[in-house]
């Protein structure tokens, strides 16, 4: 099964998760606020994920806030062994659904305690800090927010620590303070700013996460993937996440979805073989190189 996932990465000892996750987002309501509209459909769609043999869901008590997490708890626990949470923390929602940046060091803590009581379990098992302006990083100064997880970390709250819409230089900030397992940033065929640090993870066993893995494509980018897929008989979605899972070998996958019918298409994208020439062909998309300005989470 796990063949059929892009086999693994295991960024820390007990830390083994199959490359095409699943990104929990899309069961809250439209504009990941409020409940869903098919509660008992993303019931099923939780129930199938871990079917499937999928070992990593990627979820946080702000999506919702709170919903998707209650629904995770409801659809999975007790949950499996293997199955691995990845929460995330330094939002909060206004009253309005409003995303509002919420990073001091006492309200993460608070937010770890919000995930650890929603989701009904006593550790988390990778915790990352949201960090950053929308989807472009910024270069502040994360050693407080980080050490306040680090110290949860200490007491066995979390797990393992990873970041969001980090920098290199942030990175290196927060390896000083406590060891980072994921890096989960934006990063798809049509945006490949970070491909620095998508080098840098792979050569230091961290697990790579790209969030926004089928969006932000201009019309002209985005004929090449459908021509390809046109050749393979698939989808340009499945073609731009196989495209991802052959890109590096630290690559996780978590693209969300609320149909039943969907999550197979995206786990389908695991088995595509893309040939050398389509590769070349999608590698020569030009992609962004500044701002995108494009919202999006996981």
């Amino acid at each position: 099964m796990t063949a059929q996932l892009g086999g693994t990465v295991t960024p820390a000892a007990g830390l083994t998760l199959t490359r095409v996750g699943y990104g929990a987002m899309r069961l809250a309501g439209p504009h990941v606020f409020g409940p869903p509209r098919d509660r008992e459909r993303a019931v099923a769609v939780l129930r199938a994920v871990v079917e499937a043999g999928i070992t990593h869901i990627d979820t946080a008590d702000f999506y919702g806030p709170v919903v998707v997490n209650e629904i995770i708890k409801e659809a999975l626990r007790p949950y499996p062994d293997s199955l691995r949470l990845v929460t995330k923390v330094g939002a909060r929602r206004g009253a309005d659904g409003s995303w509002i940046m919420s990073r001091h060091p006492e309200d993460l803590k608070a937010q770890v305690y919000d995930n650890l009581r929603n989701l009904g379990v006593d550790a988390l098992d990778v915790v990352n800090l949201r960090l950053g302006d929308m989807d472009t990083p910024n270069e502040a100064s994360v050693a407080d927010q980080f050490g306040a997880l680090a110290e949860l970390r200490e007491r066995g709250l979390i797990r393992h620590l990873g970041l969001s819409t980090a920098s290199a230089a942030q990175l290196d900030e927060a390896r000083a303070i406590a060891p980072v397992v994921t890096v989960q940033n934006l990063y798809n065929l049509a945006d490949r700013r970070d491909d620095a640090l998508l080098a840098r993870t792979a050569a230091e066993n961290i697990a790579y996460v790209p969030y926004f893995p089928l969006g932000g494509f201009t019309p002209f980018q985005s004929g090449t993937p459908a021509k390809v897929a046109a050749r393979l008989g698939a989808s340009p979605q499945q073609v731009a996440l196989a495209w991802l899972l052959r890109r590096s070998p630290n690559i996780v996958l978590i693209p969300g979805t609320s149909s039943p019918g969907h999550l197979r298409e995206n786990i389908a994208a695991a088995d595509l073989v893309l040939p050398d020439d389509a590769m070349a062909e999608l590698n020569g998309i030009v992609s962004r190189t500044a701002g995108s300005g494009v919202p999006g989470d996981a």
